[in-house]
């Protein structure tokens, strides 16, 4: 075990990147924490990193093609790139998002609607330290990210929200909604909602 000299944890060696010339021979900041500040840096200043990247490629030309074609044979070429996507921006993989998934009981963190078959929920982090905050869908993400992640602003949409009662019966309506959406879900692109069947009059 090791802990991390920015995020402050304890973790185990193997979320370490490996580093010559440490005593345990890993760096000091954990996996996320690298990724974050790299993140960061490259938001920054993109040029570096495309410009050490086109060099690669021009000086392994043919380590390149190999690789291009394995990553195609593989007919993985989506789940390569969703791990690819994962790993380079949340240093996490696939694994670690459908555990999370099942944590928050298999939908959104707000919401609870769950993904559908071909858009996989957002993973919401704050853009500053990089820290993971959990899984939204897109609504809900959108929804934050137009409040600007103010916390301020956040409660006053929703002391905003909770003063109108005809409101609070629209807020009652959709809690029995999603209720529904959780209880009933054939697999498919959409939710089916059987219970939602019922008039809006009958909710009322």
């Amino acid at each position: 075990m090791k802990r991390c000299k920015k995020c402050g944890e304890l973790k185990p060696l193997e979320e370490f990147y490996r580093a010559t010339g440490m005593r345990d021979g890993r760096r000091n900041d954990c996996i996320p924490c690298n990724l974050a500040a790299s993140k960061a840096r490259n938001a920054a200043n993109p040029f570096p990193n495309r410009e050490r990247a086109r060099r690669w490629i021009e000086e392994n030309p043919e380590r390149y093609r190999e690789k291009q074609r394995r990553y195609v044979e593989s007919g993985r070429k989506a789940e390569w790139s969703r791990n690819s996507y994962l790993k380079r921006t949340f240093g996490m993989t696939q694994t670690d998002y459908e555990a999370m998934l099942e944590s928050q009981g298999g939908g959104c963190a707000l919401c609870h609607r769950p993904p559908s078959r071909k858009i996989s929920l957002h993973i919401d982090h704050d853009h500053k330290t990089g820290r993971i905050r959990g899984l939204l869908c897109g609504s809900c993400n959108n929804g934050i990210g137009l409040l600007q992640e103010d916390e301020e602003v956040l409660l006053r949409a929703l002391d905003h929200v909770r003063s109108d009662p005809d409101t609070q019966r629209m807020i009652e309506l959709t809690r029995q909604r999603l209720a529904a959406l959780r209880v009933t879900s054939l697999g498919d692109d959409t939710a089916v909602v059987h219970a939602g069947e019922r008039s809006g009059a009958e909710l009322l």
